[in-house]
């Protein structure tokens, strides 16, 4: 009974925020939705429907990605039956599965998506999605980026997202990525007890190993890219898509993006009941973690370019080598904003 209680009230609270249709759902609500969410309701059922009624959504153990989860009756709201998410073991597993067509649309991160857009994958990124998430933990020897010099960095591989992210940060200060800094690959449970036991000198870390770093007093915050500059003024999850979904199923695409925007204000706007439904879910076993991460997080997708997000990574990829096309030439082949231009005007407040 509580757990129908508490799905009664996740279902009332998103009604409440304004975040969702709620059309297949309505006689779960306590009361009729307010006005504003009436008129959007309408706007979107005049659509035509979604060309396919199944989505498919990539779920890894990171929790920043809470609006991505927390959509799933948003999801079926917009006519989508089949919502599925596919368990994956990290942030390296997914571009494959957009580029071949194993999964729809996931929440990525900004830099190591260029280097699949470079590399020729079919995805394109329609929105930003969060600033921050991030968190470089160094021993008191790394007091700033330029402390790493000369030092050992922990990353789950050479081509992870964790590297990438390194790599921007490096060139933003004038290290070279490749001379200045011992790389050493671990996972992410063995980097974290490394650090403390003083063997590595930093890692960066992804919610919810900060929040947990923090609970055990592992190392300290060196760079929050949720707070400091420059990292707080660009997004870190993009919204990317199989390309062929958004030739094929346009409306589809719309709609699913309708709805991951919206679960975005739901859980800036109700971060308790984002928090429990994460946990009731599975998505996380801590409450208090949880929590923590989506109040942290600014999940204001309209108060941030995504286009400058892309050039300013673009730029710091291409200084370290890592990138050889131009931000203009992977803006061009690799991003389509018509879907969140026309999302950014219905959704206004």
């Amino acid at each position: 009974m509580e757990i129908i209680q508490s799905r009664r009230r996740f279902l009332a609270g998103l009604s409440a925020a304004g975040a969702a249709s709620l059309v297949g759902v309505q006689q779960s609500l306590p009361s009729e939705p307010p006005p504003e969410t009436t008129s959007v309701r309408r706007r979107a059922a005049a659509e035509p429907p979604p060309e396919t009624t199944r989505i498919r959504l990539v779920r890894i153990p990171s929790i920043c990605q809470a609006p991505q989860y927390v959509a799933e009756e948003l999801l079926r709201s917009e006519g989508f039956t089949e919502v599925h998410y596919l368990q994956k073991e990290g942030t390296a597993d997914i571009a494959p599965a957009l580029a071949s067509g194993e999964a729809d649309l996931s929440a990525h991160f900004a830099a190591p998506l260029l280097l699949s857009l470079e590399a020729g994958d079919p995805i394109v990124i329609l929105a930003g999605l969060h600033v921050g998430c991030f968190e470089l933990f160094g021993t008191d020897r790394i007091q700033s980026i330029r402390d790493l010099k000369g030092k050992t960095v922990a990353v789950p591989a050479l081509d992870s997202s964790r590297y990438v992210f390194l790599a921007a940060m490096t060139a933003y200060v004038g290290l070279d990525l490749h001379k200045d800094i011992h790389f050493v690959t671990h996972p992410g449970p063995e980097s974290i007890r490394l650090l403390s036991e003083g063997k590595i000198d930093a890692y960066l870390g992804f919610p919810p190993e900060p929040q947990e770093m923090r609970e055990r007093q592992i190392g300290h915050v060196v760079i929050s890219s949720t707070v400091d500059r420059p990292w707080s003024q660009y997004f870190c999850c993009m919204l990317a898509w199989n390309r062929e979904f958004v030739r094929t199923y346009p409306v589809a695409t719309k709609r699913a993006l309708r709805a991951i925007l919206k679960a975005a204000d739901f859980c800036a706007s109700e971060p308790e009941q984002s928090a429990q439904y994460l946990v009731e879910q599975g998505y996380t076993r801590r409450y208090d973690h949880a929590l923590q991460v989506i109040k942290g997080l600014p999940y204001g997708w309209r108060g941030y370019s995504a286009e400058d997000t892309l050039r300013f990574y673009a730029l710091r990829l291409h200084e370290v080598g890592m990138l050889k096309s131009t931000p203009q030439k992977l803006l061009a082949q690799g991003t389509d904003w018509r879907f969140f231009s026309e999302l950014k005007e219905e959704l206004k407040t």
